[in-house]
């Protein structure tokens, strides 16, 4: 009896799942043609225009758009290498920071030159004006008697002489004679004048006979009175300034 109900059920199930295998859903299939596509007439498309030549003008460098990288110059390798030493020199932390202490040093030394140039300039402005003390538009007065030996060339000895002689100081205006014979004839090209030299050597210098012998009685005029130790008379120095001035006057013509 119950194989008799299995084998009734088995035949019975056995159609319906063979039914459900079998079943296909079927989808409904649209088809378009060209007839189905609408055109936008509103919208009219034109050939783009391009100005005759245009092609030239994006060649030029304005357009290029990669990088080129060029050689460094000299001095860019030149700083390299001095931030290289001054890295390895001092133990700096990379070189970034040792090539700007290097830009620092390099202001430094550009602002000494600058200096060192006005320095130049003021130098020869001023020597050309006097040297400072001397000049014909300073009104420093003069002092020092080793400054006025220094700058023999500069000094007014006429004028300077005047105001000796109204101070009462007979024997520094000799001095002053002497030192302006030596300008004169220095002027003259008839020696070469140094501070340094000697009335010996001065003598050496010149060529001519007569001067010679003037200018080897005033030397020693100048000798006895300056360096002499005794009270001079206002005869002794009429006597000498009147020497020197006749052979000064000779040596203008």
């Amino acid at each position: 009896m119950n194989k008799f109900l299995f084998l009734f059920w088995l035949f019975v199930s056995v159609p319906v799942w063979s039914q459900d295998s079998l079943v296909v859903v079927k989808t409904e299939t649209v088809k378009y043609t060209e007839k189905d596509i609408i055109v936008d007439d509103s919208i009219i498309l034109q050939k783009p225009k391009f100005e005759s030549g245009f092609k030239e003008k994006y060649k030029s460098g304005d357009f290029e758009y990669e990088v080129k990288v060029g050689d460094k110059s000299v001095w860019e390798r030149f700083k390299e290498w001095l931030a290289h030493w001054l890295l390895k020199i001092f133990g700096l932390s990379n070189m970034e920071t040792s090539s700007k202490y290097l830009g620092y040093i390099f202001k430094a030394i550009a602002a000494l030159i600058v200096i060192y140039v006005i320095y130049l300039i003021a130098k020869i402005i001023l020597n050309k004006e006097g040297q400072w003390v001397f000049g014909k538009s300073t009104t420093r007065k003069i002092y020092s008697d080793e400054e006025i030996e220094k700058n023999l060339i500069y000094v007014d000895f006429e004028k300077l002489i005047h105001e000796t002689l109204n101070k009462g100081d007979n024997r520094l205006a000799i001095r002053y004679y002497y030192l302006w014979l030596l300008k004169r004839l220095s002027e003259k090209n008839i020696i070469d004048w140094h501070a340094e030299k000697t009335n010996s050597d001065y003598l050496y210098e010149i060529q001519s006979n007569d001067l010679r012998t003037d200018f080897q009685y005033l030397s020693y005029l100048y000798n006895y009175i300056w360096y002499g130790e005794f009270e001079m008379t206002d005869a002794t120095f009429l006597h000498a300034k009147n020497a020197f001035e006749r052979t000064l006057k000779s040596l203008n013509r």
